[in-house]
């Protein structure tokens, strides 16, 4: 009888010991992944100046008029279609930009205000 409790007691230690190793052999997986990812990301920012998509969901840079998909594209929100320089993230292999901040260029919010201008003169 002791012998049957003895084993079955080595049986379920061996199945948990087991279960635990393959537990942190996934974690182990998942942070991997996330350095990989964390790697792919430009670690300095970088500052773009370009035109956001109308949708606001891309940014075409004017250096060299490359498309990158914007991450977050509720940072552009209220630029769509304008000019500005952005400051971010790139992730060269997705051709992704992570914005952290967004100014409007400068012939940009000079256009606006002449516009702006237009519009008060035609209301007089």
């Amino acid at each position: 009888m002791k012998k049957r409790i003895l084993i079955a007691f080595a049986a379920a230690l061996m199945m948990s010991i087991a279960a635990m190793a393959q537990d942190t052999m996934k974690q182990g997986d998942q942070m991997k992944h996330d350095n990989m990812k964390a790697d792919n990301m430009s670690k300095k920012a970088v500052s773009l100046s370009g035109k956001v998509s109308d949708d606001g969901k891309m940014f075409v840079s004017d250096k060299d008029n490359k498309s990158f998909t914007v991450g977050n594209p509720e940072a552009l929100k209220g630029h769509e279609g304008h000019h500005v320089t952005v400051k971010g993230h790139l992730d060269a292999d997705k051709n992704e930009i992570h914005v952290t901040s967004v100014k409007m260029a400068k012939g940009e919010m000079k256009g606006e205000m002449k516009d702006n201008m237009k519009k008060d003169e035609m209301q007089h």
